[in-house]
């Protein structure tokens, strides 16, 4: 039985001031509206620097103090991709867009009246609900199901 796998890590990370979350209004394909703010570990790179520089590039934003809060994970050939999710309260600078897509701040109430990723909720409730620290797809019968434990 082999006790490895191919694995991309990525980051996530929910910045927050209030009744206020930080979004992005994702241009790729592959995941497209409005989500956290977040990319891939580089070689090497410590999962807390891979989240303060993804969030600094993507939103001009410098965060201190990000908590890892769970993580999301779904099979891809060969292997899986992790994203390790992250959140904070303490950020300083000025917000600007990339070209990953917009950045705003998003009051909670108008959550649902955006085009958000397909799976925004699921992740809001590993971010804020205590106890939850997994969000995992697998595939059963060649369709995706998603838990959130």
């Amino acid at each position: 039985m082999r006790r490895t796998e191919r694995v991309e890590l990525t980051t996530l990370c929910m910045v927050y001031e209030e009744d206020r979350v930080l979004l992005q209004n994702r241009v790729k394909e592959d995941w497209k509206g409005y989500t956290f703010p977040g990319g891939h570990v580089e070689p090497g790179e410590s999962f807390v620097e891979a989240v303060k520089r993804e969030v600094r590039e993507e939103t001009g934003l410098e965060i201190r103090n990000p908590v890892l809060c769970g993580v999301k994970q779904f099979p891809i050939e060969g292997g899986r991709y992790l994203v390790f999710l992250f959140k904070t309260e303490e950020f300083r600078g000025s917000l600007r867009s990339s070209e990953e897509g917009t950045v705003e701040w998003v009051k909670r109430s108008r959550l649902r009246e955006l085009e958000l990723v397909e799976d925004f909720f699921e992740l809001l409730r590993v971010f804020e609900e205590p106890g939850l620290t997994e969000f995992q797809y697998t595939i059963v019968d060649g369709e995706w199901e998603a838990a959130v434990r």
